[in-house]
């Protein structure tokens, strides 16, 4: 059969170049399809033959595309280019999107070693609380550890008043106002100041802000605020910080003559 008549001496066959560059037939047949490679002659019988310059090509192809570069971005972006500097250019921009994926799988592999970590503590397996971490960790919110601690009530709480824009918001004020109590307290300044009664009411305002009001949260943060993490200067930091807060929220509900973890008014519960 014509098919199978004996190739002409300086060609290869596809299989035979698949062979030798070591890459499937499909990815050869694709490369023909798209125009990127395409073969010197076709046989009598409809075979695709390729040569030395083919080999060569084929190659140029194989290595721009171990740099990353895309089949559509070799064809149009980088072959028509006439000259080094705009070669230059186009591999600048790849070496920035190689960069910019290195950092993304950096992070994922952070994320995902962490992951690893409290899954191990967790002691049971709970997918909701896993993409929570992620998404906190994503969020670069240092205490993603706390929720293996949260109930399921308080995190369907979370997921329906927070999305990840507004959780950020809270966890950036939570960081803002943790500092300014350790600056009050390294400053002196005493906890029934002026000063000291804007910082609660802004501490009580943000808690308010959290629960959205529902106060019979309130225990379970506490309980929450109970459990310590393992890092002795974030715990040296979380110290400071809740002595001066517990002070500052005492004198504050005290003066309002309220409490709000029993309910109602302090002279109505006398």
């Amino acid at each position: 059969m014509d098919k199978y008549k004996a190739i002409p001496r300086g060609f290869m066959t596809i299989g035979e170049v698949a062979g030798k560059m070591d890459v499937t037939v499909r990815t050869l047949q694709h490369y023909d399809r798209e125009g990127l490679l395409i073969p010197s002659a076709m046989s009598e019988g409809g075979r695709r033959l390729y040569t030395d310059k083919d080999i060569v090509k084929l190659h140029q192809i194989l290595s721009l595309k171990h740099l990353g570069f895309s089949l559509n971005d070799i064809k149009n972006r980088l072959i028509p280019l006439d000259t080094p500097a705009e070669i230059a250019d186009i591999l600048m921009e790849q070496a920035a999107t190689v960069k910019q994926k290195i950092e993304s799988l950096s992070e994922s592999l952070r994320e995902l070693e962490v992951l690893r970590e409290e899954v191990l503590q967790m002691q049971s397996v709970d997918f909701k609380k896993y993409a929570d971490i992620i998404v906190n960790l994503q969020m670069k919110n240092d205490f993603y550890w706390l929720i293996k601690h949260f109930d399921d009530q308080t995190l369907d709480h979370i997921r329906s008043h927070f999305d990840k824009d507004s959780g950020m918001a809270f966890m950036n004020t939570f960081m803002q106002l943790q500092d300014e109590a350790i600056r009050l307290q390294n400053a002196g300044v005493p906890a029934d100041s002026d000063e000291g009664q804007n910082f609660a009411k802004s501490y009580w305002d943000m808690i308010m802000d959290f629960t959205g009001g529902d106060t019979s949260m309130l225990p379970r943060l506490i309980e929450l605020g109970q459990f310590q993490n393992t890092n002795p200067k974030w715990k040296e930091i979380q110290d400071i910080a809740n002595g001066y807060i517990e002070q500052a929220l005492d004198i504050y509900f005290s003066r309002l003559g309220v409490d709000p973890f029993q309910g109602g008014n302090k002279e109505e519960t006398e």
